[in-house]
């Protein structure tokens, strides 16, 4: 059992290898859906896929590693399983963005099951290593095993805490997997030194080298650069057209805002004017409102609202720090009296506002290609209307493809909270053919949205606007979203399908 050349780790090595190993898991596995973000969206999909393939590799690699450390010296393993792992965590970014923007995008799941599942088995491994390599005796079986679980677990927590409230808001992801990628590497090189001399160490010195260069190579080659990684979001600033004063706002990957440096009143995305269209006929032109924004963006719509509507106040609540930094720095946005900005969640922000304080309420939050669920259910739609004067309205965008199941299932929420519900989008989306951007509209006052059709035309803009007998065949038996269940991925992927 105890053959092999080499000392043994002691107490305090091996305890930091079963800390570190532990903890590099989670960091791979977090870091992993930012990676994915821009190809799969934020949504319960994609983090069940990332932690489906975490806690498979970890379940492979701690059965394997343990197979393994009862027929090999675990003190000529260790080396291997941290050098090679460093090696391809070094180069995730590279084969992970390269794979996904690589013709139809079929060679994603493979590689990013490779890029979790390589290094989280490999990983895994040590800590069976290193228990094999702690016993002494049978008699103390239970206090090395429960100690060296407890220490990998405590591993587990500061991997998951160091990532989500330090690294991933300081440093880019390709930085954060090349700096973790050559630091494993140079451990297994210390590792391979202390417990096989030198000599032995020279496979894991050429990794060293080799994945330092690979971590180089992907953090440099890499597709998907961002102008800031946030905390939520691989953000940029694109100018459009180029040398124009257009800019358009791109989180992980997809178009998210519009803004016109030079002209406030120019709404380049149609669900925009949609908006724009609502809002314009439901109160009298010119008129200054009180406006609360759920979602930031690049704050198009609170700019047009205080050109167009002077003295207009708009609040928004906009959970991402970065993405604010974006629009001060390379989207001209000045705030004062009249535009506010909190870094908050926006259920948080809605629940803390006063009632009948708004005439307007606007919807335009997104984690991905979805609304947050928390801002979809019936809980949520009934803050809204507590926060809305008598005569006020609540307008939101959403996305839905296919039978739009989850943009009937909150038309639906809707109606359970406030007595008239329209819709306004695509003609093909009210026979559920054509899906993409639909507004939806509430308010406790009637809705005219013949006017809202008119105001359409006029900015050449072939949507249509339904409410009442003309929208309950669409809305039909959909489910009505509370906090207790919001399927809203679900219903999102039911539509895709």
């Amino acid at each position: 059992m105890r053959g092999g050349r080499g000392p043994v780790p002691g107490p305090r090595e091996s305890a930091a290898l079963v800390f570190g190993s532990s903890a590099a898991v989670l960091v791979v596995e977090l870091v992993a859906l930012r990676l994915l973000a821009p190809y799969l969206g934020l949504t319960l999909e994609t983090n069940t896929l990332v932690i489906g393939l975490a806690l498979t590799a970890i379940a492979v690699g701690s059965w394997a590693g343990g197979r393994a450390a009862d027929v090999v010296d675990p003190r000529a393993a260790l080396a291997p399983l941290l050098g090679v792992s460093g090696v391809v965590v070094a180069g995730t970014p590279f084969l992970v963005r390269g794979a996904a923007e690589a013709g139809d995008g079929s060679l994603l799941l493979p590689a990013t099951a490779f890029a979790i599942g390589v290094p989280g088995a490999l990983l895994s491994a040590v800590t069976p290593m290193v228990t094999k390599l702690a016993l002494t005796s049978l008699t103390e079986t239970g206090t090395v095993v429960g100690r060296l679980s407890g220490i990998g677990t405590a591993g587990s927590i500061v991997g998951t805490v160091l990532t989500g409230f330090v690294l991933v808001s300081t440093l880019p992801v390709s930085g954060i997997l090349v700096g973790l990628g050559v630091l494993l590497v140079l451990v297994a090189v210390v590792v391979g030194v202390r417990v096989r001399g030198w000599r032995a160490a020279a496979p894991a010195l050429a990794l060293l080298v080799g994945g330092a260069g690979i971590g180089g190579l992907a953090a440099v080659l890499a597709p998907g650069g961002c102008d800031v990684e946030t905390r939520y979001h691989c953000a940029r600033v694109e100018a459009e057209p180029p040398g124009g004063s257009g800019r358009v706002l791109v989180l992980d990957g997809l178009r998210h805002s519009y803004v016109d440096l030079d002209d406030a009143t120019h709404l380049e995305f149609e669900y925009v004017q949609a908006i724009a269209s609502v809002v314009d006929t439901a109160f009298p032109a010119g008129e200054p409102l009180a406006a609360y924004h759920l979602g930031g963006g690049g704050l198009t719509f609170p700019r047009y609202l205080a050109e167009v509507r002077p003295g207009t106040t708009s609040l928004v609540s906009e959970i991402d720090p970065g993405v604010l930094a974006l629009d001060r720095d390379l989207l001209g946005l000045e705030t004062g009296p009249a535009l506010q900005v909190r870094v908050e969640d926006g259920r948080l922000g809605l629940e803390r506002l006063p009632a009948d304080s708004r005439d307007l309420v606007v919807g335009d939050a997104f984690g991905g290609v979805s609304v947050p669920w928390h801002l979809t259910t019936r809980e949520a739609m009934e803050q809204v209307s507590r926060v809305l004067r008598d005569d006020g309205v609540y307008v939101a965008n959403l996305i839905d493809h296919g039978p739009l199941a989850f943009a009937r299932a909150q038309a639906a929420t809707l109606r359970e909270v406030f007595a008239h519900v329209g819709l306004v989008a695509r003609p093909g989306a009210f026979s559920r053919i054509d899906g993409g951007n639909l507004v939806v509209v509430a308010s406790d006052r009637p809705l005219d949205l013949g006017a809202v059709t008119r105001s359409l035309a006029g900015r050449d803009l072939a949507w249509e606007a339904r409410a009442g007998v003309g929208l309950d065949g669409w809305v039909g038996h959909a489910e009505v979203l509370t906090d207790d269940h919001a399927p809203v991925d679900q219903l999102l992927s039911h539509a895709a399908g």
